[in-house]
């Protein structure tokens, strides 16, 4: 009685509710299993993969219907993989040499998953989870082991492992936590919890085991703490949280019809981080004013070959008209480093972070480079875009990439085809060279955007991704303040507008010292808004300037955290 357990927190909120302990072992319906003819088999599959797919379209269904886009495009690549030829071609290989269907369907989505799993881009390992959920959703229907029921009472669902489909499935009324033996932030469980706002926790592993179905949960998604069987004054505590936090989301949605002006009138344009067009209607739900960066390096991913011009035209086009006239600015496809892509055939890099990547990849690969401008210009023609190129050392970088547009621009004027003729060009200052000579290369774009999250990790010297050193990864610290000034200076004094859209524009904390900076622009992550909002309402221009003064002149990283949390308690 009384225990926590400790995980990841990947989708914040408290959830209270009694455990549903969900089992993925399919070993007993398995042996009880008796296999006919290679004929019936075959045929029992076969009705198999028509009644998987059907299911799979009832559940995109469901979601378009309940406005869960991000889920209803899960299921829409879950729909492609059950009619996937290869996948077929392996599973009734399989059945045609004796073995029974639902084994033969194991075995093939095993078979592809391993695929997956050797991959080095973590959200495309994420993608193996899909191939097995395809492999098991047949093996339930040849089983007949039926869908999970989950009764009239809210719960809080565990497993080691649940199915996207699995997921998708659940009740979103009454699921109010979910609990993950294994998993990570880019899974596409965690993506529907995060569509749904379903606190989440992963990374329990073998402590899952302490969790016995029916006893009382409290799951905090912020921390990864899980309680089982609290006592009475920690759950009226918690309880007590659970009914902030939904004050909080009210407090949210009203502040999202507002705009983000300080008390003494300078208004700063908070817009929207998105990967691709699903992920609008939530940005637009929480006050964007925007897209400060549209991540098309995923239009790149979980693919054998490159999008298209068309492919890439048809997204790109579909986010600007959503922009309803506000700026939507496309960065241009960032692979390489933690992002590589098979069809590229990058060789291996002792550090891929140094390598090969981003704005390098593009102005060497012109079949690349000059199909995603071709689609950006053309979507200019349907709302208000910008290109900007990301991972810039030097001023010829720019001149090079601003040719590849004009040639761009003459072949699209050749075809007859519909473009924007005067698109903006800017630059992520993201390394400490362009930092350093940003009034240089401000003299060559229109924009800059500060992308803080591999600026700290270059000035710093240290990977945002190891845990070993993680504690030194501060984007308050003293010389990424001073860079992140010096660029917002040089950036104005040559009449460029200057925005940030990594992790330290959605920071609460830092949104005093950045509107003192004078940012024309903060792009975030779409929940980030409002906060990030209610914070610049309150400034004061002269207070945050005086503030700025007293954290640039500190020298430790905790010194400035401390000075902003004091700065923003009232708030």
């Amino acid at each position: 009685m009384g225990e926590i357990l400790y995980g990841k927190g990947v989708v914040p909120g408290i959830g209270i509710a009694r455990a549903k302990v969900l089992s993925g072992d399919l070993s007993s319906h398995l042996a009880a299993y008796k296999a006919g003819s290679p004929a019936e088999e075959a045929a029992m599959l076969t009705a198999a993969v028509e009644e998987a797919a059907a299911e799979i379209l009832r559940l995109k269904e469901t979601a378009l219907s309940a406005g869960e886009q991000a889920q209803a495009d899960i299921m829409d690549a879950h729909y492609a993989m059950v009619n996937d030829p290869g996948l077929s071609a392996s599973m009734f290989g399989r059945v045609a040499q004796a073995v029974s269907a639902p084994q033969a369907a194991l075995a093939a989505a095993e078979e592809y998953a391993a695929l997956f799993d050797a991959m080095p881009d973590p959200y495309l390992r994420e993608r193996a989870a899909d191939v097995r959920d395809i492999g098991r959703r047949l093996v339930r229907l040849l089983l007949g082991t039926g869908k999970t029921e989950y009764g009239q009472e809210p719960v809080i669902v565990c497993a080691q492992e649940i199915e996207p489909s699995t997921a998708a499935g659940m009740p979103a009324d009454r699921v109010r936590g979910i609990l993950l033996g294994q998993g990570s932030t880019t899974s596409h469980t965690v993506i529907i919890a995060k569509a749904r706002g379903i606190p989440a926790v992963t990374g329990l592993g073998d402590a899952l085991e302490h969790i016995a179905a029916g006893m009382l949960v409290v799951v905090d998604g912020g921390t990864g703490q899980v309680l089982l069987d609290p006592d009475p004054a920690l759950l009226a505590e918690y309880q007590a949280k659970a009914e902030a936090e939904e004050e909080r989301k009210r407090q949210d949605s009203a502040m999202a019809a507002l705009t983000a002006v300080t008390a003494d009138g300078r208004k700063v344009q908070l817009a929207a981080n998105v990967g691709s067009p699903a992920d609008m209607p939530a940005a637009l739900a929480q006050g964007a004013e925007g897209v400060g960066l549209f991540r098309s390096e995923f239009l790149f991913m979980g693919r054998d070959v490159p999008p298209t011009e068309e492919e890439q035209f048809a997204a790109y086009k579909e986010v600007a008209e959503q922009c309803g006239g506000q700026l939507c600015v496309i960065r241009t496809m960032d692979i390489g480093g933690d992002k590589p892509l098979h069809y590229l055939n990058i060789s291996k890099e002792e550090n891929p972070f140094l390598g090969w990547r981003a704005i390098r990849i593009s102005l060497e690969r012109p079949d690349l480079f000059m199909p995603q401008l071709k689609a950006i210009l053309r979507a200019g023609v349907y709302g208000k875009v910008a290109i900007m190129l990301p991972m810039v050392i030097s001023a010829a970088e720019i001149r090079s990439a601003r040719q590849w547009v004009q040639k761009a621009a003459g072949e699209l004027a050749q075809e007859g085809k519909r473009f924007a003729a005067a698109v903006p060009l800017g630059i992520m200052v993201e390394t400490p060279a362009a930092a350093v000579i940003a009034r240089d290369l401000a003299s060559e774009c229109d924009f800059f955007s500060i992308g803080t999250n591999d600026l700290v990790q270059y000035t710093l010297a240290v990977d945002r991704g190891n845990q070993a050193v993680g504690a030194l990864y501060s984007h308050f610290h003293p010389a990424v303040l001073r860079l992140i000034a010096g660029v917002a200076k040089a950036g104005h004094d040559q009449g460029i507008w200057v925005g940030m859209c990594g992790e330290m524009a959605g920071d609460p904390l830092a949104a005093p010292l950045l509107t003192a900076m004078g940012f024309d622009e903060l792009s975030m992550s779409a929940p980030s808004i409002p906060r990030v909002k209610e914070v610049i309402r309150k400034i004061r221009l002269e207070e945050s300037r005086e503030l700025l003064d007293k954290a640039l002149a500190l020298t430790d990283a905790g010194d400035v955290r401390a000075l902003m949390q004091e700065f923003n308690s009232p708030v």
